[in-house]
């Protein structure tokens, strides 16, 4: 297992935590370690519910600018290709519930692989946001997740105003399952995680593997839509421009191209 993640399993409960300091950006061998986590634990017959959280303050600052600046629009795609819908596939297909542990920032990135799951466990200290279009970048998957989770209306908002957000607004916004304490987010979805491995695993698999098909009608569709657009983003002048300024602390200077 990559040293990226913390991979362990205790009373039939795999926790996976996320371990690339200090703010877990997402690099391309993070998820690649994220992945092989999530079907290891899919395969294992004495796991019968995860744990996502993170072995840091932050649950995940989002992706690695790296991948973007300076770089083609192809290898973004290949990124965008394992987070967007490896990911997705994944969390599809594993036939026992999934539940995110967030404590600290959840930011774009961060927000796919929490919305991944099957629950979302929130400390009341967290914040949540959508700070793409601060760098020239675009929300690309939130823009299928979100209308689908909160609705159109509650969705715009942080989508193209890029400005953060706490749980409670998070909560009231139906993006969280629970709001707990702060720095008690692992041990209530580990709670959980015991109830829910209480259950029969194959009808827990059967009834979960239903679920997802009734929540999934078209979205592979939606995402490898928004994929193309996120590549394209990455191509104009303005991406670069605002990933630039980002990096070097200044005002970006935008000209439409």
């Amino acid at each position: 297992m990559s040293d990226l993640v913390r991979y362990s399993v205790t009373s039939n409960i795999a926790e996976i935590m996320l371990d690339r300091p200090p703010v877990n950006a997402l690099s391309m061998d993070l998820i690649d370690a994220l992945l092989a986590a999530l079907s290891k634990a899919r395969e294992d017959e004495a796991v019968r519910a995860v744990v996502i959280g993170s072995a840091h303050k932050v649950f995940c600052a989002g992706l690695d600018l790296d991948i973007v600046r300076g770089k083609p629009g192809i290898e973004t795609k290949k990124f965008l290709e394992r987070l967007y819908f490896a990911l997705n596939d994944t969390q599809y297909r594993m036939g026992k519930p999934t539940i995110a542990a967030v404590d600290g920032a959840v930011r774009a990135g961060g927000m796919t692989i929490a919305i991944s799951c099957d629950m979302i466990i929130a400390g009341g200290a967290c914040t949540f946001g959508y700070p793409e279009i601060d760098v020239g970048l675009i929300p690309a998957i939130h823009f299928v997740q979100l209308p689908r989770l909160v609705g159109k209306h509650q969705a715009f908002g942080p989508l193209f105003l890029g400005e953060p957000f706490d749980a409670a607004t998070a909560f009231r916004m139906g993006l969280l399952s629970e709001i707990v304490p702060k720095g008690t987010a692992l041990e209530r979805a580990r709670e959980i995680a015991r109830k829910l491995a209480a259950k029969s695993p194959i009808v827990m698999k059967i009834g979960r593997d239903a679920f997802m098909r009734a929540v999934d009608a078209d979205f592979r569709r939606s995402v490898e839509n928004a994929a193309e657009s996120f590549a394209l983003v990455a191509t104009t002048e303005d991406c670069q421009e605002g990933l630039n300024a980002f990096v070097e602390k200044r005002t970006p200077n935008y000209r439409g191209r």
